[in-house]
């Protein structure tokens, strides 16, 4: 079960909001905490691409390590993300729609160790709270 979930629907063609969401360096624009992101491997994006991810956390840059895990072009990807042990997932659906695109986000938190369990529930809050409305940013960005 995911710990949260979005749904958007926009004006668009599938494919140009599937290649705007996959481009990993736009995530500055549909995550405000996110400063940066930049590809460390070679070639198309897909399966097993490797991404680094700079945020703003209480003033100081956070790196994260970013990998696409999951792929199936204009469909769906998922990524995963490494900060200091708190890993990210985010499972990103699209679907072709009258009005455009469906796109449905998925976010799962994993956490370690017995105080990290113990804190969970506030950790998925404040993971909310920074990237829970990328899919309202992506609609704004796209639609305007």
């Amino acid at each position: 079960m995911a710990d949260f979930r979005s749904s958007e629907i926009i004006n668009k063609p599938v494919h140009e909001v599937f290649n705007y969401m996959v481009t990993m360096e736009n995530a500055p624009e549909l995550m405000p905490y996110v400063v940066k992101v930049e590809k460390q491997t070679e070639g198309e994006i897909g399966r097993g691409t490797k991404f680094i991810e700079t945020r703003m956390v209480r003033g100081k840059n956070i790196k994260a390590d970013v990998e696409i895990i999951d792929f199936e072009k204009d469909k769906t990807y998922t990524t995963r993300s490494n900060a200091n042990g708190l890993i990210t997932e985010y499972k990103y659906a699209f679907y072709e729609i009258e009005e455009g695109t469906q796109v449905e986000m998925e976010a799962n938190v994993k956490t370690s160790g017995l105080v990290a369990k113990l804190t969970k529930r506030f950790i998925v809050n404040i993971v909310k709270q920074e990237d829970g409305s990328q899919l309202q940013y992506l609609k704004e960005m796209l639609e305007k």
